[in-house]
C-alpha cells in the first residue's frame, strides 16, 4: 500500500517524517550510531529484506543523511557513514528511546543505558528548555505561526 506522501505539507514535523518516518529507517539509524557500517550488518541485525534495506539506505544518501564510502576496488563493497545533518538526528532517537523506555520498560530494566563517554554518568533525559536553560513541561509550550508558516496554526475556539 503506497502512503501519501507529506512533501507538500508545510510543516516541519511532516518534512522530517518524509525522511525518516518509515520505521526501518529509524531502525537503520539506530544500527548506524551503534557503529554499524556495511549493508550486511545491517542486514543481518535487523532481518530486513535486502530490497528494502538497499531502498533505505539509497534515501538516506539521497537526502545527505549517511554518505556511502567504497572500501573496495569498483565500489563493490560499501560502508554507511552518519553525515553532520544525520548525527543531528541523535537527541530525536534519544528522545524516543527514553520515551520507549518509560511507557514499554523492560522488566528486568533498561535496554541500553546512554551515557556521556567522558564521565561514564548516564545521560539525563531530554527534554526542552527555555533559553534560560530551565526545563519545560507540555503545558509550559505553545506554538505561534513563524515566517515561513501558515497564518494561523490551528482554529481559533469560538
Amino acid at each position: 500500500m503506497k502512503l501519501k506522501s507529506f512533501s507538500e505539507m508545510n510543516c516541519s514535523l511532516a518534512q522530517a517524517l518524509e525522511v525518516v518516518g518509515e520505521r526501518w529507517t529509524l531502525l537503520i539509524l539506530r544500527d548506524a550510531f551503534f557503529g554499524i557500517r556495511r549493508f550486511e550488518e545491517f542486514q543481518r541485525r535487523l532481518g530486513i529484506a535486502r530490497n528494502i534495506l538497499s531502498a533505505r539506505l539509497a534515501r538516506l544518501v539521497e537526502e545527505g543523511i549517511l554518505e556511502r564510502h567504497s572500501v573496495s576496488p569498483g565500489g563493490k563493497w560499501a560502508e554507511y557513514r552518519l553525515t553532520e545533518k544525520g548525527r543531528s538526528l541523535q537527541p530525536a532517537l534519544l528522545a524516543l528511546v527514553q520515551w520507549g523506555d518509560r511507557w514499554y520498560p523492560n522488566e528486568d530494566g533498561l535496554r541500553v543505558d546512554f551515557y556521556d563517554r567522558r564521565s561514564g554518568e548516564s545521560i539525563a533525559p531530554i527534554r526542552p528548555h527555555n533559553q534560560q536553560g530551565e526545563p519545560l513541561e507540555p503545558k509550559d509550550i505553545r506554538a505561534r505561526p513563524g515566517p515561513g508558516g501558515p497564518k494561523k496554526l490551528v482554529a481559533e475556539a469560538e
